[in-house]
């Protein structure tokens, strides 16, 4: 070898591991070797399968008691969190830990592995000594990210998760639309419907207790003493033999689905455009006030909100 391949290769030497490591040292070639050896590869994807898998073998028992199954698969959480040990220490060996750039902690998805293993070495050091005084459930919950740790392994899946994230820039747009379109059927409903779902049939052997026409109770506009012609179409008459219609009522579901407010009327109308129930409370509309112009509100409200606005955010995500 010449001098002057020696002078390349020394000068396209990188930064040290951890200070002690240099490039060209056996130990960090061979971790590195190691890091990207297929069947290496595989073992820690497995791994990470077989984590999945026993989190979701876990089963609630009364008074906090565990399965005998749950009992033993208890005993595998050391072992995983070893191999994910022994997987960060090495790739810290092979690629120094944050110093200089292609560094371990360098990389999202490297920073995410190491967080797993810190949180999981807390679990074990807080169950092994009882008189810390810490909540071991919120440090089990961190267990979660572990099946994350397959984004990491799997580059199809770092594609689909960078796409969204690259998206919410224009996700915000699509969202600060959709919450202008919300604010605006709200103003109308609130215009229109404030107040009117405080009307039912109230029994008239107990004046304070509502008569169940069905499984909950439902609007009403008027009683049968009132003339026919004096009510709208399709609303909802109570029987004035056995009950009378009064403004008591604090509403369906609590009260929350009404458009007394601008904030329940914001609540109603994002119930209406994600398509749950919409239905319902477009009948109770027709009960307290004929089925004559609800329809005027309610279609442009579904074609509008649900078709159009919240399917724009499908369309940014597979632009």
């Amino acid at each position: 070898m010449g001098p002057h391949s020696h002078h390349a290769t020394a000068s396209h030497r990188g930064p040290s591991s951890l200070f002690l490591l240099s490039e060209t040292n056996t130990v960090r070639q061979y971790t590195r070797f190691i890091i990207e050896w297929p069947p290496f590869e595989y073992a820690v994807l497995l791994t990470i399968i077989a984590n999945c898998v026993v989190l979701a073998l876990e089963e609630h028992l009364p008074r906090g008691d565990k399965t005998a199954l749950a009992k033993k698969l208890e005993t595998t959480e050391t072992y995983f969190l070893a191999i994910f040990c022994v997987e960060a220490s090495l790739k810290i060996l092979a690629l120094g830990f944050v110093l200089h750039p292609g560094s371990y902690l360098r990389n999202i998805w490297n920073i995410m592995d190491f967080f797993v293993v810190v949180t999981g070495s807390m679990t074990v050091f807080a169950e092994s000594n009882v008189r810390v005084d810490v909540d071991l459930r919120m440090l089990r919950s961190f267990r979660v990210l572990r099946p994350l740790k397959l984004v990491s392994r799997i580059p199809s899946l770092q594609v689909v998760l960078k796409s969204i994230i690259k998206a919410m820039a224009p996700l915000l747009q699509i969202g600060l639309l959709v919450l202008f379109a919300i604010v605006i059927f709200a103003i109308i409903g609130l215009e229109f419907y404030a107040g009117v779902l405080h009307k039912t049939c109230y029994t008239l052997e107990d004046v304070r207790k509502i008569r169940l026409e069905g499984e909950v109770p439902t609007p009403c506009n008027t009683d049968t003493t009132v003339p026919q012609d004096k009510i709208p179409s399709g609303a909802y008459r109570c029987d004035h033999n056995v009950s009378a219609c009064r403004e008591e009522w604090e509403g369906p579901n609590f009260g929350i689905t009404s458009f007394d407010n601008i904030g329940y009327a914001m609540l109603t109308v994002f119930q209406c455009i994600t398509m749950e129930g919409w239905t319902t409370i477009l009948y109770w509309m027709n009960d307290a006030l004929g089925n004559m112009f609800n329809w005027i509100y309610f279609v442009p409200l579904i074609v509008l909100g649900s078709f159009f606005m919240l399917n724009l955010v499908l369309g940014v995500l597979s632009g």
